[in-house]
């Protein structure tokens, strides 16, 4: 019997094998009973109009596992009136890539049929077999469909991402993993309904919780729940809380620290103190140290952030984020997540300015945009004979004056770029700094015409 990848003429989904785990057995059939995946897959939008009309381009989808990539490519096999042809990222070679184009092409040329490739696990290729699809693509001999659970923004080149339309896929749902598993309670051919199983519901949510957005482990977590609890007196399979404890694995962070949990999950933190929550950052934080993050990264983007965003607004958060960062090299795990909780909530306590971040960054601005300004000759170095012969007079030492501070050009254009703002302790310098601005400007203006 052909199967589903192999004979596109024969809409009827492959039959499943009886001792498939369910996940397998449960998987959706068509775009009904696709569950989830709304902002991509909801009425009127672009993706479901694309695959109700059989106007697919390439696509690569991309998202956590268990959220429905694979089963999404299966459901446009289904739909679709063009040959379907698998691969996998980490079995197939340049050669089988060739091969797989060569007969799209031939196909083509013979009945006008298009090819769509789904390629598993698309982020396994390298850089010389993503590129052996390009041709292919940028003619429309084939039409790609990559699954992967990396950033194709990081893990794809640029050049194969430019010609396909980029679906992110989320982690389910609590109400939609609930809705999958009591539709496999129910389902008589490929769910559980034969067992006559009574799940409570502080169960399924359980399982819902700790399969983390993952509809596979979920399910799998579910039958493993129903088949290994005896039926009780009346017959029926009751499965409580701690049955469902009991079926499911502690859940592992979904972390990787080479891709886009790393960045994102930094971002987060980071974002979190800036943004002033402590609650947030300290979960962040946690995530990562738990997911086994370098100490000293998460140390030394602290000590950045202090200067970054919390600034003059507290002076003493950067020595507070050395000394963390310090800490952190001196007594190493598991007592370094002390010193950097610590930073980390001072840091989101504290008032934030990052106009010393911005004023440096205005100021490299216009160096690198080519404006080079002259140093005025009363600023330039005097610890050589000859220097007053050249002009270089004229400076007033601040000491020398009351408040150690005397009206006197350090720019030749008299151009700003700190504007301290009125938060925590900065805003004393403000007023300090406008003091003495007012000043300047004063003398300016009373200074002789020469």
């Amino acid at each position: 019997m052909p199967d589903l990848f192999t004979s596109p003429q024969n809409p009827t989904p492959a039959p499943f094998h009886p001792d498939a785990p369910l996940g397998e057995r449960m998987r959706p059939r068509n775009l009904e009973e696709y569950v989830g995946q709304e902002h991509i897959l909801g009425p009127g939008k672009l993706l479901r109009r694309a695959i109700e009309a059989d106007r697919i381009s390439s696509l690569i989808l991309y998202g956590p596992p268990g959220t429905g990539k694979t089963t999404l490519a299966r459901i446009i096999a289904h739909s679709t009136r063009a040959y379907f042809e698998p691969l996998s990222g980490v079995e197939s070679s340049v050669a089988d890539i060739r091969r797989c184009l060569t007969t799209a092409g031939e196909r083509f040329r013979a009945s006008h049929l298009r090819t769509i490739l789904f390629l598993d696990e698309i982020h396994r290729l390298n850089k010389s077999q993503q590129d052996v699809l390009l041709p292919d693509l940028e003619r429309g001999t084939v039409r790609l469909i990559g699954a992967t659970t990396h950033n194709p923004y990081f893990s794809l080149t640029s050049a194969l991402v430019s010609r396909s339309q980029v679906f992110q896929l989320e982690a389910l749902s609590l109400p939609d993993l609930e809705a999958l598993q009591r539709r496999a309670l129910e389902e008589p051919e490929r769910g559980l309904a034969q067992f006559q199983a009574e799940v409570a519901d502080t169960a399924l949510t359980h399982l819902a919780v700790h399969s983390e957005g993952d509809a596979r482990k979920c399910l799998n977590a579910l039958e493993l729940a129903v088949i290994t609890t005896p039926p009780a007196d009346d017959g029926k399979i009751h499965v409580g809380l701690q049955e469902a404890q009991e079926s499911i694995q502690r859940k592992a962070v979904v972390y990787d620290r080479n891709d886009d949990q790393h960045y994102d999950t930094i971002s987060a933190l980071i974002k979190s103190i800036r943004g002033s929550d402590p609650d947030a950052a300290l979960y962040w934080l946690a995530r990562m140290l738990v997911a086994g993050e370098d100490i000293r990264f998460l140390a030394r983007r602290l000590v950045i952030l202090a200067s970054e965003d919390v600034g003059m607004a507290d002076p003493l958060a950067l020595p507070l984020a050395v000394a963390a960062q310090q800490a952190v090299e001196f007594v190493g795990l598991p007592e370094a997540q002390i010193p950097l909780a610590h930073a980390a909530v001072y840091l989101s306590t504290a008032p934030k300015s990052n106009r010393a971040y911005a004023g440096i960054q205005a100021a490299k601005k216009d160096v690198e945009s080519g404006l080079t300004l002259a140093v005025p000759r009363h600023l330039r170095d005097t610890h050589y004979s000859g220097s007053k012969a050249l002009g270089h007079t004229g400076y007033q030492y601040s000491h020398d004056f009351e408040g150690g501070y005397v009206p006197q050009a350090y720019l030749p254009e008299g151009r700003r770029y700190y504007m301290p703002s009125e938060n925590g302790a900065e805003k004393r310098v403000k007023e300090r700094l406008d003091y003495w601005r007012a000043l300047f400007e004063q003398a300016q203006t009373t200074a002789p015409t020469k």
